[in-house]
């Protein structure tokens, strides 16, 4: 996949990709509705969902009130009476006011019926991330709630092509999807396939083969763990392998055992707090498997704390790509002070000069 990538002789944006996959499920298949606040708006959630109204009409593309937890209980029976919805919400905490819609009813109604009540093809886009001092309200990443459903697919995509592919096949699939998409991410270009081809939603993807330590991470997690990877690499400190998780439920864990076996050290990295995290799942896996390691496994997260406001609070909060060098480097058993080299900028609420804003 990754050489058709490079063939693919265009770039497009992480949000531009998104905008592109909707547009072809909503021409390849008329039961595709999408709905959410501002979708028909100039800005169209980040640029995701510009101009679709136009294209398929406002039966199709359809605007939305403030009440999530109604739109949502609307969306899940629009899917079982034949419908394939998307549901767009422009922070993930606003869909907490759905949750007994999403856990109680979305994710549970194949198993309660065995398969004979109808299936509930609903994908749910939430997007994360932190920017201009939100704060603990509209920052939050709680990838991990969602992830301990049973029943409830949840992916999150890290570059364009995968953001594409990922959206494609979340639309056409049987269940429930929770699509996570940082908002940090919208603005980055990468090259991107032509098509209406997918990509599997219970895959992690390796992107750097590597003999040191293995990577773990996703999102925007990943773009940090990669410049990491790439400063260690460029001064020839650390050989690592890098996973891309993609799939958050169901955990591809063939995937990274292979690549433990073969490191014996093992890296995770999960935008999300601490207890009880996505992280802590698979350090557990690794820890149950018995593989044996040849240095002790370990996390970076955020802190147990809400997300804050302040700029200087912020520093605090969120890691780098210079704290993964370092921790890179203390898993190796290195000297974790050439991490120090490593340039982070400034910028720690908003990504760069050219990122738009927040809506």
């Amino acid at each position: 996949m990754g050489q058709q990538i490079m063939k693919a002789g265009r770039e497009l944006t992480f949000a531009e990709a998104i905008r592109e996959a909707t547009e072809i499920a909503l021409r390849e298949d008329p039961r595709v509705v999408l709905i959410g606040l501002g979708v028909p708006d100039p800005k169209g959630i980040f640029g995701t969902t510009g101009g679709l109204q136009k294209i398929f009409g406002k039966e199709r593309i359809l605007d939305a009130p403030i009440s999530e937890n109604g739109l949502t209980g609307m969306v899940i029976g629009g899917a079982l009476g034949g419908l394939r919805p998307i549901l767009t919400h422009q922070r993930l905490d606003f869909a907490l006011l759905s949750l007994e819609q999403l856990i109680n009813q979305a994710a549970k109604w194949n198993y309660m019926f065995d398969g004979r009540g109808g299936s509930v093809p609903i994908v749910i886009r939430m997007i994360i991330g932190r920017g201009w001092g939100q704060g603990p309200q509209h920052a939050q990443s709680l990838h991990s709630l969602f992830a301990h459903i049973p029943g409830l697919r949840v992916v999150s995509p890290s570059t364009p092509q995968e953001a594409k592919g990922l959206l494609l096949s979340s639309i056409r699939d049987p269940n429930p999807v929770i699509f996570l998409e940082h908002r940090w991410l919208h603005g980055m270009k990468g090259p991107v396939l032509k098509g209406s081809s997918g990509l599997p939603l219970d895959q992690a993807a390796l992107v750097r083969p590597g003999q040191d330590i293995t990577l773990v991470s996703f999102s925007h997690g990943l773009i940090e763990s990669m410049r990491a990877v790439q400063f260690l690499s460029k001064k020839k400190l650390l050989d690592c392998e890098v996973i891309d998780l993609r799939s958050l439920n169901p955990i591809d864990w063939k995937t990274i055992s292979q690549s433990l076996k073969k490191t014996g050290r093992l890296l995770v990295v999960d935008e999300d707090h601490r207890h009880c995290g996505l992280a802590a799942e698979i350090l557990a896996l690794a820890s149950e498997s018995g593989i044996q390691t040849r240095s002790t496994i370990r996390r970076i997260t955020l802190p147990d704390c809400p997300s804050p406001s302040s700029r200087s609070l912020a520093s605090a909060f969120y890691y780098n790509s210079r704290d993964i060098a370092k921790a890179l480097l203390e898993v190796c058993g290195r000297d974790p002070d050439p991490a120090a080299g490593l340039s982070i900028g400034e910028r720690v609420d908003v990504p760069s000069f050219v990122f738009p804003g927040p809506f």
